[in-house]
């Protein structure tokens, strides 16, 4: 049988980009050799190319093809590991989908919802999902909001970060009414749009979901411990954070994270891997379970989240990676 090429599309143009590559590096030797020939696909802006080889080979974007050789190579799929935009606010799902090319995360709609932190809060609020209470301001109008207004009705601390963009980029922990401009300003150099957060205290965990044709994974739930005051960037990509899974909470609570993430999957209608991040809160006997974010795009280095989670599952990245193929390429083999 013919290995089908796959593309694992990679770079992007966030402050993500380096993250982007170390996971589309940490998992092109994961594919199965045997069914798939797996090339790297790196975007910067226009500029795309396949790496083939030691050389860079510019990308045709008028139907996704390369040269390898004297043969012009045209992906059978695209394996989306672009952190930020384009691969996670839905401008690559769009083009993929113009291209007739199935692709590894959730559709444009689900993409351009979870990206905008605020809009799809307030979407989940409606499904019943707790969220933390927030404030979002734009740009063109951000000075016609007093900080007295954001205090009264949020309190403090805050979080204030940008309203689209990835990660912990530009997140700020505000403890002062003085503090609260200078972050936003902050804030406002990943976009033209902040939201302010109310501050909850309380466990954070995060879990990892994927749901085939052939069944729903609802991955073991991990703890994450900051060692700096909150999860930031250097947290979570630097190593200033204890990743414990399965995370230090009741299985009966352990259960409802996993319930909450498999129904916020299908709410959204989301496909691929995805993975929620949750804030846990009051007492033990009744504990709250607050959304922070979703990741569609999660990071798939060897220490990220979802290795963790699979390899805590007993799962083998290789076989979930031919799963989520196969069932978005609509084929058994």
């Amino acid at each position: 049988m013919a290995r089908r090429v796959i593309a694992v599309v990679c770079g992007g143009d966030s402050g993500e980009r380096e993250v982007s590559l170390r996971s589309a590096r940490g998992i092109y030797d994961e594919f199965d050799r045997e069914r798939w020939e797996p090339y790297i696909v790196e975007i910067a802006g226009r500029d795309w190319t396949a790496h083939v080889g030691e050389r860079r080979v510019a990308v045709d974007k008028n139907d996704f093809s390369f040269k390898v050789g004297s043969a012009d190579v045209r992906p059978c799929f695209a394996f989306i590991i672009i952190h930020g935009r384009p691969g996670e606010d839905g401008r690559l799902q769009g083009y993929f989908d113009m291209m007739g090319i199935p692709y590894s995360t959730s559709g444009l709609l689900q993409e351009a919802l979870t990206f905008n932190k605020f809009v799809l809060n307030q979407y989940l609020k409606g499904w019943g999902v707790s969220i933390a209470e927030s404030v979002l301001l734009r740009r063109a109008t951000m000075e016609s909001v007093a900080d007295e207004e954001i205090v009264q009705k949020l309190g403090l601390p805050v979080f204030v970060k940008p309203n689209q963009d990835g990660s912990s980029l530009g997140v700020t922990k505000v403890k002062s009414p003085e503090a609260l401009r200078p972050a936003i300003r902050k804030a406002m150099e990943g976009g033209d749009e902040v939201i302010v957060e109310s501050f909850l205290e309380g466990v954070e965990v995060t879990c990892g979901c994927y749901k085939t044709r052939w069944g729903s994974h609802l991955l073991p739930v991990t703890e994450v411990v900051p060692k700096v005051e909150f999860f930031d960037y250097d947290a979570k990509y630097n190593g200033a954070v204890d990743e414990i899974t399965p995370a230090r909470i009741s299985e009966e609570l352990t259960l409802r994270v996993q319930r909450l993430t498999g129904a916020i999957y299908d709410i959204l209608g989301c496909r691929g891997i995805i993975r929620v991040d949750y804030i846990l809160t009051g007492p033990d006997e009744a504990r709250k379970i607050n959304l922070l974010e979703i990741n569609t795009v999660p990071g798939m280095t060897a220490t990220s989240f979802i290795p963790q989670q699979l390899r805590a599952a007993g799962l083998v990245l290789r076989d979930v990676l031919t799963e989520l193929i196969l069932d978005r390429m609509g084929t058994e083999e």
